[in-house]
């Protein structure tokens, strides 16, 4: 076969010129492709084997081998599989000579990450090679023929392909390569280092050995006594993958230890993790994936840039690192790998947001690692006390962000409680509810030095009815947005009204209360209008039994941390005045009840009410608008008390 030059359309220049300046952000993952190549070739060789059994095809050595020439400035990357003839030389390398079309070309002008989609149904991550090579040279021999081809081009819109005589079974690659220039991230593609440590990033689990030749220095006895020992460079072959695709193997057949280093190489932690997590995925997609949930948490877990940490593989191919697609963000701490078999080499992450497989995979991992949490839970309580240390506080971001989930986040939650020294679940706090109790209790601040001490417990304790108490920030954006769980509804009990006990209890406290209330009914109508700037309303209390007074808020209004918080994001708010509820039967209380049916409104009175709301807003932790009218008037109660 003579030389025989093909042009390729002009289309088709359009979208080799694409290929190599714009679909590839990373101009060191042609290697990736290369070997990825090859990989290929060395399994259709296997499968074509097993099919054909008169095809002569060896199978006892199959390898990659990339050589070096410095000095001529090459690289090539050679296999032992299936090879290729003329005619798939023209249709596989090819492709992109019958396959551009102007339809592709407005789309992937248009939008970069839709030409990455579709980049891998046109067959051409081979043409990466243009990106650091100025000449490409294949060389190739079908495993069925006598004869091979040689494949040559500059990425100019055309190629060559001619007979080429005898030669090994399978394909050379050469490239001959652009010079060093690091402006434009194109590094020394001859250099050992260079490409031992690009294998090792992207290529490392390819389940045939990837070899090299390598220098290595050994140290050679001096020629004579009093000589220094001299040093000896020797060239060897050697493999620089590992072949060890953890996650491919069965659980039962990995040494813990493997795990562990494992998990060492690709977080940079040097603790053993807390927990291994394996699974795999089957039917009509498939993926395996090998997560690990660290010991310790990140640093980095709350900050903005923050990584995810589990790695994207297709066939055993690196594709990327923290693939945020892969895991909800409230999952953030996880670190492993994930292993597709379907998707392409060439997906990016604009088009992982979409794929259809990505949020497949993503569901099945939320499942396992929240039942394998449930397990953990259940099997191993104080394993996961030291999880739930590490971890809670990200976990319980899916309460908002994944109502999908939130059932099976609330099953594995933990909180501290008025009835428990450690930590409960829901499902126990459930399991002691007073007979009667149709809601879950629970307070939030941002101390649980202050919400432990809270005056809105104390008719709670004393009756003997369990509080959940929350201080961590996001408890105040959940607990907004669940309203139940195992049908028992949330109930905050600094928000309304609150009636607790049987029925005859509630029913002698409703009396009680309203009698109180025609009492007082002056007095807080005085107090209501002294403080109309600071509450909407000043009401008797059936919560409270050693404190003078409390603040809650209306049943509809937010609670005064998530108020916080939106005003902290810049988000308009209206002022949402609390309500102030005093304890009648508090000494102060009664004294001031005494004091104000004497002396009616007097300039003293008014200024124990304040001292009265501003220790209510102390009790629960909150901030005085006027610290130094509050230390005023209380010095001038302690003078005259002294006094």
């Amino acid at each position: 076969m003579a030389v025989k030059t093909y042009e390729f359309q002009a289309e088709a220049r359009q979208l080799l010129n694409l290929v190599i300046n714009s679909i590839y952000s990373n101009k060191e993952i042609f290697l990736r492709e290369l070997l990825s190549n090859a990989s290929d070739a060395m399994d259709k060789l296997r499968l074509e084997a097993l099919q054909n059994s008169e095809l002569k095809a060896d199978l006892s050595d199959l390898h990659i081998t990339i050589e070096r020439d410095e000095k001529e400035h090459t690289l090539k990357v050679i296999d032992n599989g299936i090879g290729m003839n003329a005619e798939e030389l023209q249709n596989l390398i090819g492709t992109i000579a019958r396959s551009g079309t102007a339809e592709f070309l407005q789309k992937a002008s248009d939008d970069k990450s839709k030409a990455a989609e579709l980049i891998g149904q046109f067959g051409v991550g081979f043409y990466s090679v243009f990106m650091v090579a100025k000449k490409a040279v294949i060389e190739t021999r079908k495993i069925d023929e006598t004869e091979g081809h040689r494949w040559e081009s500059v990425g100019d819109g055309s190629y060559t392909i001619e007979d080429a005589g005898e030669l090994p079974q399978g394909t050379a690659i050469t490239l001959y390569l652009k010079d060093v220039d690091e402006e434009n991230e194109i590094a020394d593609y001859t250099r050992e280092w260079v490409i031992r440590d690009l294998v090792k990033k992207y290529s490392d689990f390819i389940s045939y050995p990837i070899k090299m030749m390598v220098t290595k220095i050994e140290s050679a006895p001096a020629e004579k006594e009093g000589d220094e020992p001299k040093t000896i460079e020797k060239e060897e072959l050697e493999t620089l993958n590992s072949m060890k695709a953890l996650w491919a193997r069965p659980e039962s057949e990995v040494d813990p230890k493997e795990y562990n280093e494992f998990y060492k190489h690709i977080s940079y932690d040097w603790q053993d993790p807390m927990k291994v997590i394996t699974m795999k995925g089957e039917g009509t997609f498939e993926f395996q994936s090998l997560l690990f949930i660290p010991a310790k948490a990140p640093y980095d877990m709350y900050m903005p840039e923050s990584k995810r940490g589990v790695q994207l593989y297709v066939k055993r191919v690196f594709i990327m690192d923290d693939c945020e697609e892969l895991v909800p963000p409230y999952l953030r701490f996880l670190r492993g790998v994930v292993d597709s078999s379907d998707l392409s080499l060439n997906i990016s992450r604009e088009i992982l947001q979409k794929n259809r497989q990505i949020k497949a995979i993503n569901k099945s991992i939320v499942r396992k690692v929240l039942g394998t949490l449930k397990t953990m839970l259940e099997e191993k309580p104080e394993e996961y006390r030291k999880f739930w240390a590490e971890f809670g506080k990200v976990l319980k971001e899916g309460l908002y962000n994944d109502a999908s989930q939130r059932e099976k986040i609330l099953d594995v939650m933990l909180a501290t409680s008025t009835h428990s020294e450690e930590l409960t679940t829901l499902k126990d706090y459930i399991s002691r509810m007073k007979e009667g109790q149709e809601e879950i209790y629970y307070l939030t601040g941002e101390n649980m030095a202050h919400v432990q001490k809270a005056p809105q417990l104390e008719a709670f304790r004393a009756k003997g009815i369990e509080v959940l108490l929350f201080s961590d920030p996001i408890d105040t954006v959940w607990v907004e947005m669940v309203s139940d769980y195992q049908g028992k509804k949330f109930k905050s009990i600094v928000r309304g009204d609150v009636e607790l006990g049987s029925e005859d209890e509630k029913k002698e406290a409703k009396e009680k209360l309203d009698q109180e209330r025609k009492d007082m009914a002056a007095m807080l109508g005085w107090m209501g209008t002294n403080l109309d700037k600071k509450v909407k309303e000043v009401r008797v209390s059936n919560r409270l039994t050693n404190s003078p007074a409390c603040i809650i808020s209306d049943e509809h209004d937010p609670n005064p941390a998530m108020e916080k918080i939106l005003r902290s994001m810049g988000q308009a708010m209206p002022d949402f005045k609390r309500i102030l509820e005093i304890n009648p039967e508090h000494q102060v209380i009664k004294r001031l009840h005494e004091l104000y049916s004497e002396k009616g409104d007097d300039e003293e009175l008014r200024s124990m009410v304040e001292l009265i709301y501003d220790q209510a807003v102390l009790a629960e932790g909150g901030e005085l608008s006027d610290p130094s009218a509050f230390a005023a008037a209380l010095s001038k109660v302690m003078s005259k008390a002294l006094g």
